[in-house]
């Protein structure tokens, strides 16, 4: 009978320790399922514009004009058509990083861009601003000969009020965040192409030997703060990790906002998808999340 007491105590400790261990692990995961909603919750907040390309080439989400367009050049805006344009741009299914993707075949005449206007919080003082995207490609094998911008946001061009990343011209392949002021500030005398400027060179954020390759995803995140203030600053993430920073940008970033637009695969080769951007600059553990999410922006828009 002292034997079934003891083995019965015995019983209810162990009994008690597992409830008690099992406890602070569902503790645990509901925290970190907490924090997890929070950043998304913030996130969401942020979001001023989202393309996950699975239901066309039209954005999920924007606080303006959602459609995309096509253009025969950037002086014929007035030419614009409401669409895609270009045989040589297509929306596939399944081959995107979260289902479909937009894929560039061919470096060729026109583009194809969203309106920035509402779509990027634009401000004229103290600007502030994230964005997001995944490529998929082989640089040194996809790419043609010359320089390719996956993305360029401007109302005039790469060297006027821009913010962009692009590839440079030849192999081996240099990956470059450019986020360009006004060129009558940062080059009131220009001599020469301005890409081949060193003074526009300083300007830029450069990766050697970027984390690309077939068959292979890559996230890119431009994160920028305090533009058209004396301490503006840009940071470069690949993959969630940082590859480099331009601290002290003081020219302005002047635009006529409506002539902004937000350009996508200008001599580029490969695959994009899940585009998104907000309205400020994100925290380290905002970019994780973001990298981290199992099913893309649309997981974000999701959330209650």
């Amino acid at each position: 009978m002292v034997h079934n007491n003891i083995a019965l105590k015995k019983g209810i400790i162990i009994a008690i320790l597992v409830t008690i261990t099992f406890a602070c692990k569902n503790k645990k995961n509901t925290k970190k399922l907490s924090e997890a909603t929070i950043v998304k919750d913030s996130l969401k907040t942020a979001l001023t514009f989202y393309s996950s390309f699975d239901n066309g080439v039209d954005a999920d989400f924007s606080l303006g004009d959602a459609h995309m367009y096509t253009v025969p050049n950037r002086k014929a805006i007035d030419s614009a058509k409401v669409g895609l344009h270009k045989p040589d741009i297509s929306i596939q299914q399944e081959r995107g990083k979260y289902g479909s993707g937009i894929v560039f075949t061919e470096r060729s005449s026109g583009n194809i861009y969203y309106p920035s206007k509402d779509n990027i919080a634009y401000k004229v003082k103290n600007w502030s601003g994230a964005i997001s995207f995944w490529l998929n490609l082989d640089p040194e094998k996809d790419l043609k000969p010359g320089y390719c911008d996956p993305i360029q946001i401007t109302d005039v061009s790469y060297n006027d009020a821009a913010i962009w990343v692009d590839f440079t011209k030849e192999n081996p392949r240099d990956f470059r965040l450019g986020v360009i002021g006004d060129r009558n500030i940062w080059n009131p005398n220009p001599e020469g192409p301005d890409n081949e400027n060193p003074i526009f060179n300083e300007r830029l954020v450069g990766v050697k030997n970027p984390p690309f390759g077939s068959n292979q995803w890559t996230h890119i995140l431009i994160n920028f703060s305090n533009l058209n203030t004396a301490n503006g600053k840009a940071t470069f993430y690949l993959n969630g990790k940082q590859m480099g920073v331009r601290k002290n940008i003081d020219t302005p970033f002047t635009w006529e906002l409506s002539k902004s637009n937000i350009y996508l695969g200008l001599g580029y080769i490969g695959v994009m998808d899940d585009l998104s951007i907000y309205n400020r600059n994100l925290s380290d553990t905002e970019i994780t999340v973001l990298y981290s999410l199992e099913n893309g922006v649309q997981s974000i828009l999701t959330t209650q």
